[in-house]
């Protein structure tokens, strides 16, 4: 387990201010925007929004930059989503499920989850013949599981990555 603790989370964001707040919500609506275009947004000359923006970088604030591509264009329309039980759930079982989890593409996301089942999974391939695939030969074959339920989506209500800060 990490050694983050709330209470250092607290401290780290109490570190932000209102600037660092709007630089995050700028570019989480517009990563690919100039820092001229990011300073005048935020209301601050060009030098200190680069300096800010390297520090929230450096400090993990902002993970990376990448194109939203449109998966239904792509003909990747089939999201599942899957609750999956654990056989074992310490600490080691926990590692050992993530790692796999992590080398399985299809899988968009997965969450340790508080409640009737361990992990709540976000899958997503191009028809319901890929997806057993997938559940068959690769999600039932992870460690530790002992069963899992399924759920289809019929329809995306909202997919938004991009939040409001501060």
């Amino acid at each position: 387990m990490s050694d983050y603790s709330v209470e250092n989370r607290k401290n780290e964001l109490a570190d932000l201010d209102r600037f660092d707040y709007a630089i995050l919500a700028a570019l989480g609506q517009d990563g690919r925007m100039s820092i001229t275009n990011l300073a005048q947004v935020v209301g601050l000359s060009k030098s200190p929004t680069q300096a800010r923006l390297r520090r929230l970088e450096r400090d993990g604030y902002i993970l990376g930059y990448r194109a939203m591509v449109d998966p239904i264009r792509l003909g990747m329309d089939h999201v599942a989503f899957i609750e999956v039980r654990l056989s074992d759930t310490r600490e080691n079982a926990l590692d050992a499920f993530n790692k796999a989890v992590a080398k399985i593409p299809e899988i968009e996301e997965a969450h340790l989850i508080a409640g009737n089942f361990d992990y709540l999974m976000k899958v997503r391939t191009s028809s319901m013949r890929d997806y057993r695939l997938v559940l068959a030969e690769k999600i039932s074959t992870l460690p530790y599981v002992a069963s899992t339920s399924t759920y289809v989506a019929m329809q995306a209500v909202k997919e938004d990555v991009s939040a409001e800060f501060g």
